[in-house]
C-alpha cells in the first residue's frame, strides 16, 4: 500500500476558493485512478473528481463540473483539487484515494489507500 496524506481543507466564505493537495509516498503512483471523494456525516460518499496518473483523462461530478480542477504534480507524487466558487453544499470531509486502471470513471473496482481526510466547511 501506498500511504496517502491529504492537506489544506479549512473554513472560507460562499464564493471563496480552495486547494487541496494530497501527497502519494512510495513507488506505486504510476499508471493509477488517483481520486476526490467526499462525505458528509450520514449521508452516502460521493465521488467529486479523477485522474489517470499516466495522463489523458478525467472526471467530474456534475454537481462540481466547471468550479473543481483535479491536477498533478507528477514529479512530486501529489494530486490536487482547485475548488473555486464554492458553495455551503460543498462542506464535507474530502478524501483521496487510489485504485488500478487507466478509465477512472466510477466502476466496481475499489479505490485503496485512503488518506485521513481534511475537513471543507463554506459558510453563507
Amino acid at each position: 500500500q501506498v500511504p496517502v496524506v491529504e492537506s489544506g481543507g479549512g473554513s472560507v466564505q460562499a464564493g471563496g476558493s480552495l486547494r487541496l493537495s494530497c501527497v502519494y509516498s512510495g513507488s506505486n503512483y504510476a499508471n493509477k485512478c488517483v481520486g476526490w471523494f467526499r462525505q458528509v456525516p450520514g449521508n452516502k460518499r460521493e465521488q467529486v473528481a479523477a485522474l489517470f496518473t499516466g495522463g489523458g483523462g478525467t472526471y467530474y461530478a456534475d454537481s462540481v463540473k466547471g468550479r473543481f480542477t483535479i491536477s498533478q504534480d507528477y514529479a512530486k507524487k501529489t494530486l490536487y483539487l482547485q475548488m473555486n466558487s464554492l458553495r455551503p453544499e460543498d462542506t464535507a470531509m474530502y478524501y483521496c484515494a487510489d485504485r488500478l486502471g487507466s478509465w477512472c470513471h466510477p466502476s466496481s473496482l475499489p479505490y485503496t489507500n485512503w488518506g485521513q481526510g481534511t475537513q471543507v466547511t463554506v459558510s453563507s
